[in-house]
């Protein structure tokens, strides 16, 4: 997931620097939830990992 993430800022970049506005705002939009969601379960998974080990 974070690899997407990484991917989606990388083209946002390359077409900021392209002069596409429109398209590096929605990718970089894009990028920005997959790194959230990558964030967020990667919590999930350090505490759920956490609570099962007895």
């Amino acid at each position: 997931m974070l690899s997407w993430a990484i991917t989606f800022f990388i083209i946002a970049i390359i077409a900021a620097v392209l002069g596409f506005g429109g398209i590096a705002g929605s990718v970089s939009g894009i990028a920005q939830i997959l790194f959230i969601v990558f964030a967020v379960l990667t919590v999930i998974s350090f505490f759920g990992g956490k609570t099962r080990r007895i």
